[in-house]
């Protein structure tokens, strides 16, 4: 009689699982979905939007950037990329890194310590 209890026990934890799997996946795909519409600056629809319906469905008027480092002086959404990175040679790297340790306190001493 245990034996069948455990059994049963088992398949409901075993369908408990699948069903939670399948939710989080769905979750996961319609997050990405509105991820990647509002990247390229689209407006998810409501079914991929995790919030429930777009703030411009609700009231008609196009939705401004989350934060205040997307605009610039006038307002308007800055689409250029925020970050830009220079790439530096090994041997410049390696120069303006020692520089910075013999500017630092106790760094020529050290090193001569060693």
């Amino acid at each position: 009689m245990s034996g069948q209890v455990f059994m049963w026990l088992q398949v409901i934890y075993l369908l408990a699982f699948a069903v939670i799997a399948v939710l989080a996946i769905g979750n996961l795909v319609r997050s990405m979905v509105a991820l990647g519409m509002e990247s390229q600056g689209q407006e998810p629809p409501n079914w991929a939007s995790p919030y429930g319906p777009s703030r411009q469905a609700t009231t008609g008027r196009k939705r401004s950037p989350q934060h205040p480092e997307m605009l610039d002086e006038k307002g308007q959404v800055i689409n250029e990329p925020l970050l830009v990175m220079r790439s530096l040679s090994m041997d410049d790297a390696r120069e303006r890194l020692d520089a910075i340790y013999r500017s630092s306190p106790g760094g020529e001493s050290e090193a001569s310590d060693n």
